[in-house]
């Protein structure tokens, strides 16, 4: 073993021998923390890989062939009109009701199609930040000037981090535009209004699909109530789109269509299941129709691979430490509840940190602070955590890595963690008198 590369793997080996060894096998809380890990993944893969993730992994590689590069660098590039790329990319969350790993494939869409750093990170931030039925929800439940705050700090949150990504790492951003310099104008084989339209008809589906409730009456509830209509409209316009502008025949979008009306008749109280059968559909359609279509497939599997393992992984450590929400993993709850009352530096860090690190899904962390609140956390804490929060996790730490790199992924979540303190501690320090219903 002469080789350093030998006494790594070594050590490696010998490490993970130790920890078989001495884990704690037999004690309660670990024994629990390993159910809750299992149990998180399930729920994970239940409500979040096929409503949410196969759909993102669709537009993901939608963008890479139907989007030119010359297109992506002209509105979201380094050099490209800064209010409008960081305007844009700042409130997309309005739009994409989605969660911190929802987000990546998209995310790594736009960035290795050639968007700038800065502008793709405030995406990265303000996709699953910026959701306009979270913010809503939030003044509902915890008070109007805490939703306020919510809302104004995400907006301020990404462009301010997209600028501090794009400052720091400047000098890999001048590479990579004269990388990308050379980058032929490709010649479009169809309407701009014709691919947005299509990329919209996508988006649509993946909100609907994924629409929350948030209360028992009102537009919002009444849009929950035929979200699966309003799906179901999306999906249609999409297939007439892939078969008038896409090159798929009219066969192969009707079949797919008769099945997906087949099954949604046979299990009317299960919506899941014509869904799978249209995601099913289009995946064979699309793997077997023109040149255009294969490569769309072939670049959505491409991000599937890459990312969804990484996911997984992430989502077993985090229910390991942390449990599910409402459970405990290894770190116990009243722990978290001591360390985040009141308004002090270490409370608003520590709230920041257990959110970057800890998986919201949508809507989620808003029940889950009610009742930290409810045990006594603080103000400032409450707001760092619903900063920090949604839009990072452990599993979308991970793939972040992979897209972009480690030091760049260290920056960006050390970023998210010093901004989301410090707002934390100037709003406790504003309304540390008022009172949160």
């Amino acid at each position: 073993m002469s080789s350093r590369r030998e006494w790594k793997f070594f050590f490696v080996l010998l490490g993970i021998f130790l920890i078989c060894v001495f884990l704690p096998v037999g004690h309660p809380r670990f024994d629990h923390a390993v159910l809750e890990s299992l149990y998180l993944v399930q729920w994970y893969a239940r409500k979040h890989v096929v409503l949410c993730l196969i759909p993102a992994f669709f537009i993901a590689g939608a963008i890479a062939v139907f989007v030119s590069q010359a297109g992506v660098m002209k509105y979201l590039g380094p050099q490209a009109n800064k209010i409008l790329a960081y305007g844009v990319a700042s409130v997309s969350g309005t739009i994409l009701a989605v969660c911190s790993c929802t987000v990546l494939p998209l995310f790594a869409g736009i960035y290795r199609m050639g968007a700038g750093l800065g502008p793709a990170t405030t995406f990265l931030y303000s996709g699953p930040a910026i959701n306009i039925l979270a913010i809503i929800l939030t003044a509902r439940v915890l008070g109007l000037e805490l939703g306020i705050a919510r809302a104004v700090g995400a907006v301020l949150f990404s462009i301010v981090i997209g600028l501090a990504m794009h400052f720091i790492f400047r000098n890999e951003e001048l590479s990579r535009i004269g990388s990308h310099a050379e980058t032929p104008e490709a010649q479009e084989t169809r309407p701009l209004w014709q691919t947005t339209s299509y990329f919209a008809s996508m988006v649509a589906i993946l909100v609907f699909a994924n629409w929350g409730v948030t209360d028992s009456s009102g537009f919002w509830a009444g849009v929950y109530s035929v979200k699966w209509i309003l799906t179901g409209i999306s999906a249609v316009a999409f297939a007439i789109m892939l078969f008038l502008w896409f090159g798929l025949r009219a066969w192969q979008t009707a079949s797919v269509g008769l099945a997906v009306l087949t099954l949604a008749l046979i299990f009317p109280k299960y919506p899941l299941v014509p869904f799978v059968g249209g995601l099913t559909g289009l995946s064979i359609i699309a793997a077997m129709g023109n040149s255009e279509m294969r490569a769309w497939f072939d670049s959505t599997w491409e991000f599937a691979k890459q990312i969804l393992p990484l996911l997984f992984i992430g989502v077993v450590i985090a229910g390991l430490l942390l449990g599910r929400p409402g459970e405990e993993g290894l770190i116990p709850s009243r722990w978290i509840t001591t360390w985040v009352g009141g308004n002090s530096i270490s409370a608003n860090f520590f709230a920041a940190l257990i959110g970057a690190f800890m998986y919201f899904a949508t809507l989620t962390e808003i029940p889950i602070l009610q009742g930290l609140i409810g045990s006594g956390m603080g103000k400032g804490p409450a707001l760092a955590l619903l900063l920090a929060g949604p839009a990072l996790s452990l599993p979308n730490m991970l793939v972040i890595r992979s897209i972009m790199g480690t030091k760049k992924t260290i920056v960006y979540v050390m970023l998210v963690v010093v901004m989301a303190t410090i707002t934390g501690l100037i709003y406790g320090a504003i309304f540390q008198n008022g009172g949160v219903r």
